[in-house]
């Protein structure tokens, strides 16, 4: 057996930040200390947080009068910031910038007249945030058969925006849709879709005609490693979605198959090795690291802990 070991993959800028930003809270508050919503769509990870005490909730009101809150990497609508205000809350912002990029591309579009079509995926945690910037001006598009049903003008004043975590080939796909019914539509002055979303899908994307199985480390709920998984899948190739070597079912595979292993953008180094040292043992697989594209993306810890910390 060979492994493909895509690179890059796994944890991108956003999600170190996030991560590093809660070590950092527990260090310098202990416990309790709540998180609002999971802080990166990763199960070991977030079991990992909670087995040393945090306490992660989706309701705001769930976190006591002047506790301790983390903002995870995904965003919060303004409405949660009044709230935490209200509730005299530590509140430490670690939402990843790329998603603060396309929060602040709300507001300009919104305060300028526009109604905003935002790209991406009901009840995710971001696009629940975005909407929360805007929830006047702001209608969510899911796909091609959804942009037909708009009832605007076509000479309406119209942006789009899209989810951080999508499919770069899916969204290309609605942004034509809505550039044919909306001539004059106008987007942001960047692509939204994150760097590190581009690179994972395009390293899966050079590498799977090689492999003849796709594993991809990442949790359900996380929508950019769906995301890789569907990539694989669309090119006839067999892909899982695992959270780690647990998961794994020995007859998946034979033992001279090419096996792609990639990560999401959430997904810690450490399962991938695990998986890896599975491989190794029972078929006896050897590794090729494939580099396509190289990352040196950093974010700073949020202003709250860059205060504490100097």
């Amino acid at each position: 057996m060979k492994i493909l070991l895509a690179n890059p993959r796994g944890f991108c800028a956003g999600v170190n930040m996030a991560i590093d930003s809660l070590d950092r809270a527990l260090e310098l508050f202990g416990t309790p200390l709540y998180v609002f919503h999971e802080i990166v769509h990763n199960r070991p990870v977030v079991e990992q947080f909670r087995a040393r005490g945090v306490i992660f909730v989706d309701d705001i009101h769930e976190v006591p009068f002047g506790a301790c809150v983390l903002f995870s990497a995904h965003g919060v609508a303004p409405l949660i910031r009044k709230v935490a205000a209200e509730r005299n809350l530590n509140a430490i912002d670690a939402t990843c910038p790329l998603v603060t990029k396309v929060h602040l591309e709300a507001v300009r579009f919104a305060k300028e007249g526009y109604t905003i079509l935002l790209i991406g995926h009901e009840g995710h945690d971001e696009v629940a945030g975005t909407l929360g910037e805007a929830p006047d001006s702001i209608r969510l598009v899911q796909d091609v058969a959804e942009v037909e049903t708009l009832d605007l003008p076509a000479d309406a004043k119209v942006a789009y925006l899209t989810q951080t975590t999508l499919s770069v080939d899916d969204a290309e796909i609605i942004i034509a849709a809505l550039r044919k019914r909306f001539p004059h539509i106008v987007g942001p002055s960047r692509d939204d879709i994150c760097y590190a979303t581009q690179n994972r899908q395009e390293a899966v994307k050079a590498l799977v005609p090689e492999a003849d199985i796709v594993l991809v480390l990442g949790s359900q709920n996380s929508s950019n490693s769906l995301r890789l998984a569907e990539i694989a899948k669309s090119y006839g190739v067999p892909a899982h979605l695992i959270d780690g070597v647990h998961e794994i079912d020995d007859g998946w595979f034979t033992p001279e198959q090419t096996v792609l292993i990639t990560a999401g953008a959430s997904a810690p180094e450490t399962v991938v090795e695990q998986c890896i040292e599975h491989l190794r043992r029972t078929f006896h697989a050897t590794v090729e690291d494939r580099h396509i594209r190289e990352e040196h993306v950093n974010f700073p810890l949020p202003r709250e802990l860059r205060v504490l910390v100097g």
